[in-house]
């Protein structure tokens, strides 16, 4: 699996600014034609240029598999548009729920979803309506509330807070059907979605990333 090193807006923290599955990898705007070459080349999708709530933060409010892509509430009709008709292979759903940070509260692949302990049991609902699934559960990574911020899983694998016990990778690698690992990016950051941009073809990586935590990525996603 191809992996390479990122930065986006000379910022390391590429998580924030891109969303992937296998099909579609959405971007915010003003990204270099270098990096846009990478991105295509590296997670080998079609590449999606948008905004989402008039921010560049696309990793941070858009979450999905490949099946849903999820927009949160605050999306602008245009950038809702933009992302429908480009994504004609998967569905994209706007999700009226009270938090808009999609990407930092679920943790999701095609096989389950971890979600937000805080969402009410209405939003619950509506969360499994909108992605169709049954194998949808609350919890927590390491303690940590934003199970999205908390990790990275693709349908051949995923790496979470290093923080995680070992009952929790277990339990996750069951839940999520894929081998589970912990593990950081950026030189020691637990937050591994802030740094890592993973589908089952290829990985993108904060520049700061080291050799060793690399290793440990390509580990866990069946390298």
């Amino acid at each position: 699996m191809n992996i390479q090193k990122l930065t986006v807006f000379g910022n390391d923290n590429i998580g924030v600014y891109i969303f992937t599955n296998d099909k579609y990898t959405i971007i915010p705007k003003g990204l270099s034609e270098h990096s846009i070459k990478l991105i295509e080349e590296t997670l080998k999708t079609e590449v999606i240029v948008s905004e989402i709530a008039r921010t560049s933060l696309i990793g941070v409010f858009i979450n999905g598999n490949n099946n849903v892509i999820l927009l949160p509430r605050i999306a602008s009709d245009d950038e809702i548009r933009t992302i429908k008709e480009s994504a004609k292979d998967c569905r994209v759903e706007v999700l009226d729920i009270r938090p808009t940070a999609l990407g930092n509260i679920f943790l999701l692949n095609d096989n389950a979803a971890l979600i937000y302990t805080d969402l009410t049991d209405e939003e619950e609902q509506k969360v499994r309506n909108v992605l169709e699934m049954d194998n949808v559960k609350r919890g927590m990574i390491a303690n940590i509330l934003t199970v999205g911020s908390a990790g990275v899983v693709t349908d051949k694998g995923g790496l979470i807070h290093v923080e995680a016990k070992d009952e929790e990778v277990n339990e996750l690698s069951k839940f999520f059907k894929v081998n589970i690992d912990i593990g950081t990016v950026n030189f020691g950051n637990p937050f591994i979605r802030s740094g890592l941009i993973a589908n089952v073809k290829g990985i993108l990586v904060g520049s700061s990333t080291t050799g060793p935590e690399i290793l440990r990525i390509q580990k866990a996603f069946g390298e």
